[in-house]
């Protein structure tokens, strides 16, 4: 048998400091080499914790209590520093939440491409600009040759997270965080940044994490999904199969709280108090409360 790409068994979070509150509550996800999975749920379900955990980059207020986190059959939680960091960038990337903040903004765009082809790929002078050049356009920006001499702020936020995408895949990574990397943007936009993502992922080959609250960007984007609530997992699987007929309560909750384009008169639906209530009685005695 294969070995997945990326293989999460347990993942248990929490505070450093007293009260110790768990972030993560024993989460298991599976990600197969070219797959995109969605993690979903409301904000504070833990799905950031769960890419951040991946990446090790948890705030010094948040400590890994338990669980492992395989990637291409290694634990990241027992790798050697030097190892895990000679993965960064090189095999794992990251896509960030917010466009506007992520680029430094006193560094013109195309220098901040380089740095992955630089520092994990050897490449210098004109090899170097050429690959920078050609990133850009794959992620169909105009006029290369004149962005790449711009700052952050002179890009629109739909260009600055097209840089962000050429930066994420530049050295070709066999996985990809992308942190709710549409939600600073338009619905236009957005749209066209997940052409872009599902795109680049299917060209490059890599898997994808795909943090998100909105099950229509799942819905469009990942094969997999995992619907999370306060830190631990409620249902995972097929995309198409959770969204047509979710098992659980909560899904379906979530599901009726989205948006709908085939209901524009019915507005937002509120998760009913009683499933929340039910899950949170679930977490505390173990039990299949919010099922059914």
């Amino acid at each position: 048998m294969s070995v997945p790409l990326l293989e999460i068994r347990g993942l248990e979070a929490a505070l450093v400091r007293p009260p110790h509150a768990p972030l993560l509550r024993g989460v298991d996800l599976t990600l197969d080499p070219g797959q995109v999975h969605g993690l979903v749920g409301e904000s504070g379900a833990g799905k950031s914790t769960v890419g951040k955990a991946i990446l090790g980059i948890l705030p010094k207020a948040i400590a890994v209590t338990g669980g492992t986190i395989r990637f291409a059959g290694e634990d990241l939680l027992k790798m050697r520093p030097s190892r895990f960091f000679s993965l960064l960038g090189r095999d794992i990337a990251l896509i960030p939440q917010d466009p506007m903040s992520a680029l430094n903004p006193a560094r013109r765009v195309g220098a901040q491409i380089a740095d992955g082809l630089r520092l994990r790929r050897g490449m210098r002078g004109a090899k170097l600009r050429e690959k920078v050049l050609s990133l850009l356009t794959e992620v169909q920006i105009a006029d290369p040759e004149a962005v790449i001499a711009r700052y952050p702020h002179e890009l629109s936020g739909g260009m600055r997270q097209r840089v962000l995408i050429a930066a994420a895949f530049a050295v070709d990574p066999k996985l990809v965080i992308a942190d709710e990397p549409t939600t600073a943007l338009d619905v236009t936009v957005q749209k066209e940044v997940l052409r872009l993502i599902r795109r680049m992922q299917a060209r490059h080959g890599t898997g994808v994490v795909f943090v998100t609250h909105d099950l229509g960007v799942v819905a469009q984007l990942c094969d997999q999904v995992t619907v999370l609530f306060e830190g631990r997992v409620v249902e995972q699987g097929a995309t198409a199969a959770v969204l047509a007929q979710p098992a659980h309560a909560y899904t379906r909750a979530l599901i009726e709280a989205s948006p709908r384009h085939d209901r524009p008169d019915s507005g937002m639906r509120p998760i009913p108090e009683h499933i929340i209530t039910a899950l949170k009685a679930e977490r505390v005695h173990g039990g299949e409360a919010a099922d059914g």
